[in-house]
């Protein structure tokens, strides 16, 4: 990894999220503090981003996806892992042990999607949309409180399909190192960078800190220890792809006066722009596109400066404590090919191809990627 600039300090990471048709978010109270009084029950909010309004969800309770934390109801709805998906439902995939369905809809509706396997509460891991078109979420790390215990290596995947229909999550070869506090990005080619991290989650502290990435290969279901960072990378840090499909990673502590603060960021480079003697490898160049404003369902058609062998399309992200749901990948093939210019089709369900920004990423033979364009989908 290479190291970059400083990062202006600030106390709580701000992000921009892409723009939704709905959106949902559990209602908290903003300034709660351990032992200190908080509402007893917590309900949902829909948001219309047409009508700049808000709706109560009476019918979307947040007790369902409550953990078991130590620290009780301040921590217990922290962090949740929520992915909007088909018919205006929202999966919510932990970090409880117990998962769940929302429908944003009216007053909306819950419903219980079982248990993340043999995993226990998650809290403070991660979740990873790495195949939309499938329904495939990584789940990796996490602890049963938000500090002072053990993390884990646990991994699982999770595939979704019919909203409202129980999910059997299926166990993976679980990661090399425990984590807690860490963060997850998905790669053009569908393979997870698991980033940061520590054994043992205290806030504003590096002790335990993993400095070793680990890679997640769907197609073994296996982790692979990569070259390490230099600066820990663990509670308020983050991770994010770059259109040269780079991960950039950064932040960590940026509160206060603590030594733990980490006001610069990394960026890693994965093995796919290089050739096996190290050297940079040539690659594909997207020359055009056809449309750089699509509605789901709709075509772009690519013109290329050689030949290449699949696409997908990557949502920006924006992440905050260890969670990044907002990210996803949709592999794309091409419906017509005729010299090098390839037609794709965004997938109809805006529950898949969320209405946002995307990148769109081209792959060689050899799995080299692009440096992507910028397309932005939309519902109508």
């Amino acid at each position: 990894m290479r190291t970059i600039g400083s990062l202006a300090r600030t106390c709580k990471s701000n992000v921009a999220t892409n723009p939704r048709q709905r959106s949902l978010t559990a209602e908290c109270s903003p300034s709660a503090a351990p032992g200190a009084a908080v509402p007893a029950t917590r309900t949902a909010k829909s948001g219309a981003p047409a009508t700049n309004t808000w709706s109560l969800l009476s019918g979307c309770p947040v007790a369902p996806m409550l953990t078991a934390d130590a620290q009780g109801l301040y921590r217990a709805d922290n962090h949740g892992w929520l992915f909007g998906w088909k018919n205006s439902s929202v999966f919510q995939a932990g970090p409880s042990k117990a998962m769940n369905w929302y429908t944003t809809t009216g007053t909306g509706a819950q419903k219980p999607a079982g248990l993340r396997s043999t995993d226990g509460d998650a809290m403070n891991g991660n979740a990873i949309m790495y195949d939309a078109l499938n329904g495939n979420i990584l789940t990796v790390g996490g602890a049963p409180n938000y500090q002072g215990n053990a993390a884990t290596s646990n991994a699982f995947v999770i595939t979704i399909g019919a909203p409202g229909t129980t999910v059997s999550p299926a166990r993976t070869a679980s990661m090399a190192n425990a984590r807690a506090f860490h963060n997850s990005v998905v790669m053009p080619n569908g393979n997870v960078l698991i980033v940061g991290g520590k054994t043992y989650p205290v806030p504003f502290s590096d002790d335990t800190s993993v400095l070793a990435p680990e890679i997640f290969n769907p197609a073994t279901s296996s982790f692979t220890i990569v070259n390490p960072m230099s600066v820990p990378r663990v509670y308020h840090s983050w991770a994010l792809l770059l259109r040269d499909a780079t991960i950039i990673s950064g932040g960590g502590g940026l509160c206060g006066t603590y030594e733990t603060n980490h006001p610069n960021a990394q960026i890693y480079s994965p093995a796919y722009p290089f050739n096996a003697d190290g050297s940079m490898a040539a690659r594909s160049v997207i020359d055009s596109v056809s449309a750089t404003n699509v509605v789901v369902g709709g075509r772009v058609t690519v013109m290329m400066d050689g030949k290449v062998t699949s696409f997908s399309i990557m949502q920006y992200g924006s992440g905050t404590h260890s969670v990044h749901t907002d990210q996803r990948r949709i592999p794309l093939s091409a419906t017509a090919v005729s010299g090098l210019s390839y037609t794709l089709t965004v997938p109809s369900d805006p529950g898949v191809a969320l209405p946002g920004s995307w990148m769109l990423f081209a792959m060689d033979s050899a799995g080299v990627p692009s440096v992507a364009k910028t397309i932005l989908i939309r519902e109508s």
